[in-house]
This record gives C-alpha cells, sequence and structure tokens, in this order.
C-alpha cells in the first residue's frame, strides 16, 4: 500500500508540473513547433538521470522515496506518448522538416540530459 501512495502522490504532483510548464511555455512560444513537450522531456530525462543515480549509487533512500520520484513524479511529469502523437500530428500536417527536427531534438537533447544528470550524481 505505501509503493501505491507513493507513486499515487509523486504522480499527482509531476503531472500537475507538467501542466504548469506547458502553459508557461504556451505563453511565450506561439509557433507549431512543441517546444514545451521537448522542455518537459529533456528536464524529465534530466531528474531520472540525476535522481537514479544517487539513489544507486550514493544515498541511501527507501524504497518509497524511489518509488515517488522515479516513477510517480517523473513518470507523470514526461509526456513520451504525447511526443509521439504531436511528431504524428506534425508529419499530417505537411511539417515534416518540423517533425524531423523535434524527433532528432528530443532524442539528442534528452540523452545529454540523463548524461548530465549521472554525472553531476557521480
Amino acid at each position: 500500500m505505501t509503493g501505491l501512495l507513493a507513486v499515487g502522490a509523486g504522480g499527482f504532483l509531476g503531472a500537475i508540473a507538467r501542466w504548469g510548464v506547458s502553459l508557461l511555455v504556451a505563453r511565450y512560444w506561439t509557433r507549431d513547433f512543441p517546444l514545451g513537450t521537448l522542455l518537459i522531456n529533456v528536464t524529465g530525462s534530466f531528474v531520472l538521470g540525476l535522481f537514479s543515480t544517487l539513489a544507486a549509487e550514493r544515498l541511501s533512500l527507501a524504497p518509497g522515496l524511489r518509488l515517488f520520484v522515479a516513477t510517480g513524479f517523473v513518470g507523470a511529469y514526461t509526456t513520451f506518448s504525447t511526443f509521439e502523437y504531436e511528431t504524428e500530428r506534425l508529419v499530417e500536417s505537411g511539417a515534416t522538416a518540423w517533425a524531423l527536427l523535434y524527433v532528432t531534438a528530443s532524442v539528442a537533447a534528452g540523452f545529454a540530459a540523463v548524461r548530465l544528470g549521472v554525472a553531476l550524481a557521480r
């Protein structure tokens, strides 16, 4: 039951954080390119890399805290399914160049963010 509550509470906060970042980016970014989702995926990748490495290699954390952050918060905060759907929408609308940029930037920046998180944790 503790694990269920940890994941649920983390997911609640992660979903709210995702929504807030999306609103903030939409206020300033009015182009078709889904910058909010890209930013969320990159920052989520960083947080997951940093936290998971700290938890595995440096800190002795309770299993509930690991579930709260990694599975709950980051799982709800990141938006891979939205990323895939937005890529499809870009392709359908004829914006293939935007779609290719979006996929390339998401994968490259997301991987770089994970590496940075791991490096900072170590």
